[in-house]
């Protein structure tokens, strides 16, 4: 998107903790086969509680990955974040070191460390507060998965934690572009980071009626557009992007995923947790996204749908797609590899973000399993069951959370770039 003085903003790496995959390259291989990686719950004995399943990362050893006293002085989700952010930036072949005070961290989150609030409450009311670990509120806070990130690859420009709950990987990365388009940053290293399956995690998103229970068929739990779609399935993980002022990336013929064409975000203003049925928030917010792209809505070739399998969300969804395209609407592939993954909250909208490039990367579209029986009220195309190949030039991911938050980033090709990487 060009903006004031002609920046454009590409991105150049990428980095993925999945339930799929701990990398980018096993993620994208399992959603293009429609893998899905949602099981019983691990982390913690689930028994009596309505949802037991959950999109956990499996084998990740972050005492192997990062260290036995940062894994042990940290949280889950600063883990994830800082394996993702060192596959994008090796990905990306940026040397920080010789621009550290241009390169900027944004990683968002919607819950932080919550492992760690409900460990120092138990040791609380158990031995009393003097026992609580000195590492715990660093280890809590959602600022400091971007804070661990940047301590760790020596990045010493802008550096902000974004909370616009499922959003917020959104928000992350289209913030970071912007920081590049008005000169605060050369490059920015921004995705999104969320490790909630917890007791109280779980517990409150239940009681908020929101998860799937389909606990005896896990792994066909999460069912976007499906008329027997019970609830999201909550997930884990991290998704990283190396941001980039693209003449700097240009002149290291750096390997590019595709141009930030296209950012913007709205607030519904309606409700806590449910979306607007009239999806006039969403509207706005994908029409901005579109037109600050310089296209119009018929040159999208794909959507990377929000789509939670919510009951609310996957026909607000819908309704905002067809007011966008109109008729046109029927004929764009749209898809929700949430089916897959579960719904990996703050870190959705970044790793859905990645899966987006990829896709125009390899042109192919993947798939949403498990739609069997799409509801009366979702209607289009949304690549059930199996991939396809397709020519994609322009594609678009949304993302919108509790709290009426939406976030569109609208992707383009460019053509311009030939390179395979290379240094700074």
């Amino acid at each position: 998107m060009p903006s004031a003085g002609g920046v454009r903003v590409v991105v150049t790496g990428v980095g993925m903790v999945t339930p799929v995959g701990n990398t980018a390259d096993t993620t994208w291989a399992a959603l293009r086969a429609g893998h899905s990686g949602v099981g019983a719950i691990t982390h913690f004995n689930a028994t009596g509680f309505p949802a037991r399943i959950a999109g956990e990362v499996k084998g990740f050893d972050a005492a192997a990955l990062i260290g036995v006293k940062e894994a042990r002085r940290s949280s889950r989700p600063i883990h994830f974040a800082m394996v993702a952010a060192r596959e994008a930036v090796a990905d990306s072949r940026l040397d920080i070191s010789s621009m550290a005070d241009d390169v900027a961290v944004c990683i968002g989150s919607g819950v932080g460390g919550q492992e760690i609030l409900e460990r120092a409450t138990r040791v609380v009311d158990s031995t009393g507060p003097s026992r609580v670990s000195p590492f715990a509120a660093a280890a809590a806070l959602i600022d400091m998965a971007p804070g661990m990130v940047a301590i760790d690859l020596g990045a010493r420009g802008p550096n902000i934690g974004i909370v616009s709950a499922c959003a917020s990987g959104a928000d992350a990365v289209g913030q970071g572009a912007e920081w590049i388009r008005r000169g605060d940053a050369t490059a920015v290293l921004a995705g999104g980071t969320e490790a909630a399956i917890t007791a109280t995690g779980m517990a409150m998103f239940a009681a908020a009626r929101a998860l799937s229970t389909r606990n005896d068929d896990p792994k066909r739990a999460s069912r976007p557009f499906d008329r027997d779609r019970d609830g999201f399935v909550s997930a884990e993980g991290a998704a990283v992007l190396v941001l980039e002022e693209r003449e700097h990336a240009l002149a290291r013929s750096a390997r590019v995923y595709g141009e930030i064409a296209g950012y913007s975000a709205t607030s519904d203003a309606h409700h806590i947790t449910a979306p607007d049925p009239t999806g006039q928030g969403a509207v706005r917010c994908v029409h901005r996204a579109i037109e600050r792209a310089g296209i119009e809505p018929a040159a999208i070739d794909y959507v990377n749908a929000h789509g939670t399998g919510t009951a609310l969300n996957d026909i607000a969804e819908t309704r905002a797609l067809k007011k966008v395209f109109g008729e046109a609407a029927y004929a764009v592939p749209i898809s929700s590899t949430k089916s897959m993954t579960g719904h990996l909250l703050g870190a959705a909208g970044a790793f859905e973000a990645i899966v987006s490039l990829l896709a125009m990367r390899d042109g192919f579209i993947p798939p949403t399993i498990n739609l069997d029986n799409p509801a009366p009220e979702c209607d289009l195309d949304y690549v059930p069951h199996t991939g396809r190949e397709a020519q994609l030039r322009h594609v678009m991911s949304t993302s919108f959370g509790f709290g009426g938050h939406n976030a569109c980033l609208v992707f383009s090709r460019d053509a311009d770039f030939t390179g395979t990487g290379g240094g700074t």
